[in-house]
């Protein structure tokens, strides 16, 4: 299993990665291992503000759907269209191609309560 050290992770299996003022969202592989082949993701958050913890979109596999958690306060700026016609790359690279979210972080989001590589790695292995 992958964790990379350049990303925050959430404890809702949520990982985001600042670039700039922008930030990369999406799922964790140990998320995508979890749910299993992934068929349907649906954003309906573009243009809007939303508050750390709240829900941006769903995910779909075969037998079940899950809210999607933003990890910090701030704006949804776009989403990964590829995944409309590729919905697996969230499985085949989620920290890379498999991208959900890309968002503009709020002047006062707050990345201290986010878990790095060491501590979300405690966190699933319980």
């Amino acid at each position: 299993m992958n964790f990379p050290e350049n990303v925050k992770y959430t404890k809702e299996h949520e990982w985001i990665r600042v670039e700039g003022d922008t930030a990369y969202v999406g799922i964790t592989d140990y998320a995508q291992q979890q749910l299993g082949d992934i068929v349907f993701v649906d954003i309906q958050t573009v243009g809007e503000n939303l508050e750390a913890d709240e829900v941006f979109g769903t995910i779909e596999v075969v037998k079940t759907i899950s809210d999607l958690f933003i990890p910090v306060a701030g704006e949804v700026l776009e989403q990964n269209d590829k995944l409309e016609e590729q919905p697996e790359l969230v499985n085949q690279d989620p920290y890379g191609e498999g991208w959900l979210i890309k968002m503009k972080p709020s002047a006062d989001a707050n990345f201290d309560e986010l878990l790095d590589a060491a501590a979300y790695k405690a966190l699933i292995n319980g």
